[in-house]
């Protein structure tokens, strides 16, 4: 059918009246750059359009979405501009140089097939011109678009089934983690970089050391060490600070364990709330993999190694709420993790009391949470049973302990060196990164400030990092233990080694002590008898073997958190002199704390009291008693407002012993015995009218040094007299008058 027949079969004056658009689509960017004949001939449809009737200035194009599939219209903008445009009728005629050109799927097609039935557009292709409102035309076209998604569908299961064979003989060459690179005849080999085979080896050996990916993320991070990774994207190696991603990246990695991995991931697709179709990376369980061959190539660890951190991943993986395990924590809990229920099965929770959190319980409450069961199955403190289970584990410990301590302090030193090989790696890759930014600076035109400034930057930079690298390498060098003598080891080897001093020091943290006994145990199962009031534990070593224990449970009423009993002697003393307030006032000033941890008051000291029968103070029906004829003992406000003297003079007194005074217990209330002699001693024998000198002065008129004179040219009469500690002037001015001459 010519031209000429087309135009007056099926194009008419609306068609001719409207605008003729042109598709341009190819799948990928390599097509386009690639294949530019293809591209070409699509071109040249516009010479077509033309031929067929359109005006020049009629003809748009549409090429927007080169470089992008027709399998979906979701990231195709020029398709949706043609088939908005071919709904608001302003489209005459589409051209396309085939059908999957316009669409991939037969959604995107038919949507475009009724939008053109129902706005009169033709569809135009190398082989004619059609009508998607006319029978035949339109089922032309719905066999071509169905045999275009088809053909996409060949095309992929080829690629793919080409993929999976070669991948399931290990060959299939795809990107390497960092770390790892292929040599001339393709094999994976380690990367020629040793600082990054190096960085990489020191992330695994701090798991093995830490066994928590948190952990080493910390240590890498207080050390100053840095990772290499290197993106997809540009394949270029780069340094930076470790991030928990990059750490569990290493670690669950296949390919660090010398293993080829193929199909772990999977593509799902659903729909946005806004309508459009998001495509996202599935990760999937091991057993479900394409292809995983162990041994392929030399990794880091070994297969065997490999599955040991992963179970130990995932054993870190926090639980949910309600449930035992997760990895070792800072609680005091030595059990949290291990301990399961001996009644039906499932981890025990772990759960805190006190004041300040320390005391552990386990629980086992599951049943109760889940089905609304009446109570939980059991529970019982943590203390008893930890100290249980902790003198097993010694006792098992006590022949191995010395080997173990001095096999230890030998492996100390390799362990140091080996650590200090990152170290030294990254002074040397600072120090060949600062001399590459001083070549380029010098390399600059001095003029060119423009350049050397930038340059310049660059190189104060790379000098800081190298710097911090030297410094890095410094702080472990300062780290290296110290190294034992054959004389001492001998020494070691007679006196032997405490294993419990270690586990108890307080350098050693409860994630330490935890670490220790879950290299022990496998768990603990606990299986509470509450009409005999005890449980049976079943502890589980590491390599299957068991030991049975019995512990006695506390009895309703007992517990271990009591008052201690010095404690109690004390209030037994305080309670005969003083009252409830007061005693829980020495109490807090001595830093003593009840049963429970919590500090004294007068409820808790009065409690005290009635559950150890301590009879309360009764004060005396006079608040000064007689206690030896005119003798008195009194508190120091007392002895201040009977002597008239200040509290400090009284404290002086007390000290230097010129006062008898006791106390009970540091901080409590002074008991001062005062006396006839005492009285005599602060309070002699004056003449009426005889006064002090400063009131003589004041009688007088006149300065006390007029006064003194007087009294030395016999003027006036004056005595001494003792006060306490302190002698004084007693001065008569009874018929003394101020002399007219008397300077005051």
């Amino acid at each position: 059918m010519t031209e000429t027949t087309l135009r007056g079969a099926k194009i008419g004056p609306v068609h001719l009246g409207r605008d003729a658009y042109v598709y341009v689509r190819q799948s990928t960017l390599t097509q386009v750059r690639e294949h530019t004949e293809s591209l070409a001939r699509q071109y040249e449809l516009r010479e077509r359009a033309v031929a067929l009737g359109w005006d020049a200035h009629q003809v748009r194009v549409i090429d927007a979405d080169l470089g992008r599939s027709g399998s979906e219209s979701t990231a195709r903008e020029g398709f949706k501009e043609l088939v908005a445009d071919v709904g608001l009728g302003r489209v005459g005629i589409i051209f396309g140089i085939e059908v999957s050109r316009l669409a991939r799927n037969n959604t995107d097609w038919y949507q475009l097939l009724d939008l053109c039935a129902l706005t009169n557009t033709l569809i135009a292709d190398s082989d004619g011109v059609y009508h998607p409102g006319e029978f035949n035309d339109r089922l032309v076209l719905g066999l071509k678009g169905t045999m275009s998604e088809a053909e996409l569908h060949l095309i992929r299961s080829r690629l793919t089934a080409g993929l999976r064979h070669k991948a399931a003989r290990g060959e299939l060459r795809q990107g390497l983690p960092v770390g790892f690179d292929y040599d001339h005849d393709g094999q994976v080999v380690f990367s020629a970089d040793v600082a990054v085979v190096e960085a990489i080896a020191t992330v695994f050996r701090r798991f093995t050391e830490l066994g928590s990916a948190r952990q080493v993320l910390l240590s890498l991070r207080e050390d100053g060490l840095l990772l290499p990774r290197r993106p997809t994207r540009t394949g270029r190696i780069s340094w930076a600070a470790a991030t928990y991603p990059a750490v569990h990246d290493f670690l669950t990695n296949p390919c660090y364990a010398g293993a080829f991995a193929f199909g772990r991931n999977r593509s799902e697709k659903r729909i946005h709330p806004d309508g459009r179709v998001i495509t996202r990376t599935v990760a999937l369980p091991r057993e479900e993999w394409a292809v995983l061959i162990p041994e392929h190539h030399a990794g880091f660890i070994d297969w065997p190694t490999y599955e040991a951190n992963t179970a130990h991943l995932r054993e870190n993986w926090r639980p949910p709420r309600g449930t035992g395990g997760g990895p070792a924590r800072e609680g005091a809990a030595l059990l949290q993790g291990r301990i399961r229920c001996g009644r039906c099965g499932r981890m025990m929770q772990t759960g805190y009391s006190g004041t300040k959190g320390n005391c552990p319980r386990y629980v086992c409450a599951r049943a109760k949470q889940l089905y609304g069961g009446e109570k939980g199955c059991q529970s019982l403190g943590g203390r008893r049973l930890e100290q249980r289970v902790l003198a097993e584990v010694f006792a098992v410990l006590a022949p191995a302990a010395l080997d173990a301590t001095i096999q230890a302090l030998r492996d100390a030193e390799a362990a140091h060196v080996t650590s200090l090989k990152v170290f030294t790696l990254a002074v040397e890759r600072a120090q060949f990164e600062a001399d590459r930014a001083r070549r380029q600076y010098d390399a600059v035109e001095p003029e060119n400030r423009l350049v050397a400034r930038t340059l310049e930057r660059a190189l104060e930079a790379k000098l800081a990092a190298q710097r911090r690298a030297e410094r890095d390498l410094l702080t472990q060098q300062a780290r290296r233990p110290v190294q034992l003598t054959e004389d001492e080891l001998s020494w070691l080897h007679h006196a032997g080694a405490d294993i419990q001093a270690i586990f108890e020091a307080p350098t050693t943290s409860c994630r330490d002590r935890k670490q220790l006994l879950r290299a022990i145990l496998t768990e603990v199962v606990v299986t509470i008898a509450d009409d005999k009031h005890t449980a049976a534990v079943t502890i589980t070593w590491q390599g299957g073997s068991t030991s049975e224990l019995t512990l006695t449970m506390n009895k309703t009423g007992g517990h271990t958190r009591a008052t201690d009993e010095d404690t109690v002697a004390l209030v037994r003393r305080l309670a005969k002199h003083y009252d409830d307030t007061t005693i829980a006032l020495i109490l807090s000033r001595q830093k003593r704390r009840t049963g429970t941890g919590l500090p004294f008051t007068k409820t808790r000291v009065k409690s005290l009291r009635v559950a150890r029968a301590i009879p309360a103070y009764q004060p005396p029906t006079e608040t000064v008693g007689p206690v030896e004829d005119d003798a008195v003992v009194v508190s120091i406000s007392e002895a201040e407002r009977l002597l008239g003297v200040g509290k400090v003079t009284l404290y002086r007194w007390l000290a230097d012993g010129f006062l008898i005074g006791e106390q009970l217990t540091a901080g409590a209330p002074w008991r001062i015995r005062i006396d006839q002699v005492v009285r005599d001693r602060l309070a002699p024998e004056v003449p009426d009218g005889w006064l002090r000198l400063a009131d003589a002065a004041k009688a007088l008129g006149v300065a006390r040094q007029t006064v003194l004179h007087k009294v030395q040219r016999g003027e006036l009469e004056a005595v001494h007299v003792n006060q306490g500690r302190r002698k004084g002037l007693r001065i008569n001015v009874n018929g003394q008058q101020a002399g007219l001459f008397d300077q005051p």
